[in-house]
């Protein structure tokens, strides 16, 4: 009995997988297709490698602390060593504060890149969305994602039409 039931409900879930509709889309490629993604890359870029340039230089400054008071610690007195100990100790907290506030989990950059990029995303996948909803589509699979898709017909991949619905120009 519960051998029956089992082959039937694997029977009757392949005739409805059967019936789906399914496409792909490469979002790399129609990533690298809009020109404000890329744009918003190198604005993130240029930040970040200047965020990255303030935090290099106060951490360049805690070494040279450091340094001068290892050239030094033989002729200051306990009092001065004591000061200069905490002077390199705060430098290298501002390094870490600053390092953490831009590059952190919720830091600076993550919030540039959410506000660059999450608009983009958006267009995307209501695109993506209107061309399922017309076609039919349940499922659309994201090809340029570690899936495992070991082959795909391209007569199935809609990322030119993602491109086309959100209107650029085709590069394929």
């Amino acid at each position: 009995m519960k051998k029956t039931l089992l082959c039937l409900l694997l029977g009757l879930f392949a005739i409805g997988a059967s019936a789906q509709k399914f496409a792909l889309v490469d979002m790399e490629y129609i990533l690298s297709n809009i020109p404000a993604y890329e744009q918003a890359n190198e604005q993130l870029n240029q930040t970040s490698k200047r965020w990255q340039a303030e935090v290099d230089a106060i951490e360049t400054e805690a070494r040279n602390l450091y340094k001068n008071y290892q050239d030094e610690a033989a002729f200051l007195s306990a009092e001065q060593k004591q000061t200069r100990e905490q002077a390199i100790i705060d430098k290298e907290k501002e390094a870490s504060d600053l390092r953490k506030k831009y590059f952190g989990p919720e830091g600076e950059l993550y919030k540039k890149r959410v506000a660059l990029l999450e608009p983009i995303q958006t267009e995307i996948y209501e695109a993506v969305k209107a061309i399922a909803q017309t076609k039919n589509f349940q499922v659309i699979i994201d090809r340029s994602a570690d899936n495992g898709i070991v082959f795909a017909s391209p007569t199935i991949d809609i990322s030119n039409e993602v491109l086309q619905k959100l209107g650029y120009s085709v590069r394929r």
